[in-house]
């Protein structure tokens, strides 16, 4: 039984995830190597292009556009670091979830893991699909336009002169395994803490099955006062080691969508039209994605209280029915996941980004403008 294997896949491709069965000591230091490769081509990349908007961008569209980039550049660079300082974190999560009392035991327990966990697969690819076309677009364009021209992929700072075929070629190829992997962290990223929220709720689910299928027994309420606690404990963990990457995402999204709405606004082009509107929905979705799974965690533990109640409680003594009483006073305060301890991540939220972004962008229209 495997757990958000296609999110682990994307983090394995990217250097932010070395695969369990490598552990022999040359496919560590194999794999490190990788790691460090990306890691400083994905750095220097965000580096050459601040490098660029501050020294050399004189015009406001080249402005837009390499602002977009950088932002895109420096949220992916945070996901990394986030990432890698999590490792041992993200393990011990996946742990809880594979063992007891997490770990389904019966075939009906077992076809509630799967559902949830085809159902993150499923988005999972559906997600994949948004950032993908993005970048397949932004090749084949670069391919048969740049390529002719002999410019690069995208406006950057270089410290050489880059006019020679080998130079331009091998700085093409650099810009290429950055976009590429800037996507796959983005992608990985997101798919993973979205996948936790969904096994957390999959874990309510499993708690409420059991409750209402063998509350009578002894030893199945010991555990699931138990098992219930491990569920607080994978939100809590959860929400305290990526609050700081959901915040840098909610922040540097909002500014992007704002200066996409501006390029929208001024373009000439349908084809920059098309990059742009595509842009904005995958921003949108990334956005909504953890608002979405946010609120219907929040959801799932408030309806704890009345999964309890459907439960036959009335015949149980005294001493289950102080067990039951355990689990519904810390159900009290449902499950939230927030936004660097300030902003609750649910749907309101999202409404909140969508209407502050366009707010913003019309305040910095009215500006240019002026």
């Amino acid at each position: 039984m495997r757990i958000l294997n296609l999110s682990f896949i994307f983090l394995t491709i990217c250097g932010c995830w070395r695969p369990n069965s490598w552990s022999s000591l040359h496919k560590r230091v194999a794999y490190y190597v990788y790691t460090s490769i990306i890691v400083f081509i994905m750095s220097t990349g965000t580096l050459l292009l601040i490098i660029d908007l501050i020294l050399i961008v004189d015009n406001a569209d080249d402005f837009c556009d390499s602002f977009l980039f950088i932002m895109d550049m420096l949220n992916s660079c945070f996901k990394v670091l986030i990432l890698l300082i999590n490792r041992k974190n993200i393990i011990m999560l996946i742990e809880i979830l594979m063992k007891k009392p997490c770990k389904p035991s019966t075939s009906a327990e077992i076809n509630i893991f799967y559902k949830f966990d085809k159902s993150i697969e499923i988005n999972s690819w559906r997600y994949a699909s948004l950032p993908a076309a993005t970048i397949l677009s932004l090749l084949l364009s670069s391919l048969f336009i740049n390529l002719k021209k002999r410019t690069l992929m995208f406006r950057t700072w270089l410290p050489f002169d880059y006019s020679s075929t080998f130079l331009f070629y091998l700085t093409y190829i650099y810009q290429m395994i950055a976009m590429f992997a800037a996507a796959a962290v983005s992608v990985g990223c997101d798919t993973l803490i979205c996948g936790l929220l969904v096994h957390i709720c999959c874990q309510i689910e499993i708690l409420t099955y059991r409750l209402r299928s063998f509350v009578s027994y002894s030893n199945v309420l010991r555990d699931s006062v138990r098992h219930h606690c491990d569920i607080f404990k994978l939100a809590f963990t959860v929400n305290e080691r990526f609050r700081l990457a959901i915040a840098i995402q909610f922040t540097l999204t909002t500014l992007m969508i704002c200066f996409c709405f501006y390029q929208i606004s001024i373009a000439t082009t349908k084809g920059k039209h098309i990059d742009m509107i595509t842009y904005v929905a995958t921003i949108l979705v990334q956005n909504f994605l953890y608002c979405w799974y946010g609120n219907e965690l929040k959801i799932k533990s408030h309806q704890m209280i009345d999964n309890i109640f459907e439960t036959e409680w009335l015949t149980l003594d005294e001493n289950k029915k102080k067990c039951l009483m355990i689990i519904m006073r810390r159900t009290v305060t449902p499950i939230q996941i927030t936004c660097a301890r300030i902003m609750p991540v649910n749907l309101e939220t999202f409404m909140g980004l969508v209407k502050m972004s366009y707010s913003t962008y019309n305040l910095l229209t009215q500006k240019l403008q002026d």
